[in-house]
C-alpha cells in the first residue's frame, strides 16, 4: 500500500477543461472570470472534481466545485453517471433537512461542453481526513488529534447520518429504487449483482464475490426495517469538517432508497478497511476510533431505531467494496498499470476480509 501507484483517476487535459469551462460559463455568467482552476490531488476515479474562484458582481458564490462524469472513453469505474440525479438529491436534502451539503447552483446535463455531464456547487472550506494515505496512517490532522476530538468527529459524523434518516421524507426518496421487484434492499442487492456482471464481462469472475452473495442470502434479516434516504457513501472521507464538525456532505452518486443499515453498514465497514490495511502494514491505526458497537449505540440514541442484522450489512457493504474494487483493478490492468493474477480475488485489496465475514469469522476475532 506504501508503494503501490496510485491508480490514475484522469485521461483530461486540465488546461483544454479550462478553457472549455470559462467558454460555457461565459453563456451563463457573460464576462465572468475563472481563476485558480485546481484538480484536487484526491480526486476520485468514479467522477472527477474541479475546484475554481468565479468572478463576476452577479455571482451566487466566488468558490465552487464542480462535479463532472467520468469520461466515458476512460474505463469508468460505472456504467452510469447520473449528474442530474446527484444534484437532485442534495437539493432536496438541503430542502429538507439540515445535513450540511453544498449548495447547487448550475446543472448541465449536455455531454457537449466539457465532454460528459456535469454540475456546478458551492465550494466547502474545511478539512477532510485523507484516503491517501488514510487517516489511520500516522502523519495527518485525524491522526494526530486528541481522543476527545477524535470521539467528537465520531459522534457528530453518526449524527449526521441519524438526521438524514429522520429528517428526511421516505417518500421523497422512492425516485431512487431500482427497477424490479420485491422490496427496497431486495432491488438494492439486486442491482449489485447486475453490476457486479457488468465489471466481469468477458473477464475472470471473483468466486470469493459469489460466496459472498450466497452467504447474504443465508444471512437475509427476517425484518428488513423500513426504507429511507441512504446517503450510500457514508464515510468520513466524503464530510469536509470546520475543526472536529461537519461542514459539508459530499458525494452522493450512490444515494439509495434503503434500509438504514445499509448507510450504516458502509460506515462500520470503510473505516475497518483502512483500519486492517493500517493493522497490516505494521502501524497500530485508530482502534478505539469508529468502533461498530459505538456507532450502533450512538445512532441508537439519536433515532430511537436499535440497528438490526448488522452482520448482514457489513457483509454486503464488504461485497459492494469488492466489487468496485475489483472494477478498478481491471481498470489499472486496461491501463498497464497491474497485471492480473491467475486467482482474480487477489486484486480484491480486502480478501481476506470478506472471506472472513462469509465464514462468520470475521467478528469473532477468528482467523
Amino acid at each position: 500500500m506504501a508503494t503501490a501507484p496510485r491508480p490514475r483517476t484522469t485521461t483530461r487535459d486540465p488546461e483544454e477543461l479550462a478553457a472549455r469551462l470559462t467558454a460555457w460559463l461565459d453563456r451563463r455568467l457573460p464576462g465572468a472570470t475563472v481563476s485558480g482552476l485546481a484538480v484536487p490531488g484526491s480526486n476520485g476515479m468514479s467522477s472527477e472534481t474541479l475546484l475554481f474562484d468565479l468572478e463576476h458582481p452577479d455571482a451566487p458564490v466566488r468558490g465552487c466545485a464542480l462535479r463532472l462524469a467520468a469520461d466515458p472513453a476512460a474505463y469508468t469505474v460505472f456504467p452510469v453517471y447520473d449528474m442530474a440525479r446527484q444534484h437532485r438529491v442534495m437539493a432536496l436534502v438541503a430542502d429538507h433537512t439540515d445535513v450540511p451539503v453544498p449548495r447547487v447552483l448550475w446543472l448541465e446535463e449536455d455531454a457537449e461542453p466539457l465532454g460528459a455531464p456535469f454540475f456546478v456547487m458551492a465550494r466547502a472550506e474545511g478539512r477532510v481526513p485523507p484516503d491517501v494515505m488514510p487517516y489511520t496512517y500516522e502523519g495527518n490532522w485525524l491522526h494526530a488529534a486528541t481522543d476527545a476530538q477524535r470521539a467528537l468527529l465520531e459522534a457528530e459524523s453518526v449524527g449526521i447520518l441519524a438526521r438524514l434518516h429522520d429528517q428526511f421524507p421516505a417518500k421523497e426518496a422512492e425516485f431512487l429504487l431500482p427497477d424490479g421487484t420485491g422490496s427496497p434492499l431486495r432491488r438494492h442487492v439486486d442491482a449489485q449483482r447486475v453490476y457486479y456482471a457488468w465489471v466481469v464481462a468477458g473477464l475472470a469472475p471473483s468466486p470469493l464475490i459469489e460466496a459472498a452473495f450466497a452467504r447474504l442470502e443465508e444471512l437475509w434479516p427476517d425484518d428488513e426495517g423500513p426504507a429511507v434516504l441512504c446517503w450510500g457513501d457514508a464515510r468520513i472521507g466524503n464530510i469536509v469538517y470546520d475543526g472536529f464538525t461537519p461542514a459539508a456532505v459530499l458525494d452522493w452518486e450512490m444515494a439509495a432508497c434503503a434500509p438504514r443499515e445499509v448507510d450504516l453498514g458502509w460506515t462500520v465497514y470503510l473505516h475497518r478497511f483502512f483500519q486492517d490495511l493500517t493493522v497490516g502494514f505494521g502501524q497500530p491505526g485508530l482502534p478505539g476510533f469508529l468502533r461498530r458497537e459505538a456507532i450502533e449505540r450512538r445512532y441508537a440514541e439519536l433515532t430511537g431505531h436499535t440497528p438490526r442484522a448488522m452482520e448482514f450489512h457489513t457483509l454486503y457493504a464488504a461485497l459492494r467494496h469488492a466489487i468496485v474494487m475489483l472494477r478498478i483493478a481491471y481498470r489499472q490492468a486496461y491501463f498497464g498499470e497491474v497485471e492480473v493474477p491467475a486467482d482474480p480475488d487477489r486484486l480484491i485489496l480486502h480478501h481476506a476480509t470478506l472471506a472472513a465475514m462469509v465464514r462468520g469469522a470475521y467478528w469473532t476475532g477468528e482467523s
